[in-house]
């Protein structure tokens, strides 16, 4: 299972794995205070598609188009995710005060449509 849950919120026993999705380090969060098991800033948007977005929902399926894109090409970002989703619950964490429109909502959907596809000989051989 793959959730979403902001910084802000305390850590729960079901979060599983924890990585900050996050390019920029979040306002008002210590890291030493920060209960996660990494910080992918390479799986956030550009910070040109995070800048254009900027949150607006009517941005939203454009975003999601552009976001995906770049994922798409950058898979070596993103597949520790999915291995690690495969093997047990995964929280992806965000700073964004908007819960329904950011990056991590986005990523959950692009990782949820990776799960079942197998995984690409390419970047095993790479040892990813």
């Amino acid at each position: 299972m793959i959730k979403v849950k902001r910084v802000y919120d305390p850590a729960e026993p079901d979060d599983g794995r924890r990585f900050l999705m996050d390019r920029l380090w979040p306002r008002g969060v210590k890291k030493e205070a920060l209960r996660m098991d990494g910080w992918l800033r390479e799986v956030a948007p550009s910070d040109r598609l995070r800048r254009w977005f900027g949150h607006d929902p009517k941005k939203w399926e454009e975003f999601r188009r552009r976001y995906f894109a770049e994922l798409e090409a950058h898979p070596e970002a993103w597949q520790p995710l999915r291995e690690a989703a495969r093997a047990g619950n995964v929280t992806l964490l965000f700073s964004a005060r908007d819960t329904s429109y950011n990056n991590a909502v986005a990523l959950r959907e692009f990782l949820e449509g990776k799960l079942t596809e197998p995984n690409d000989p390419s970047l095993q051989a790479s040892g990813l």
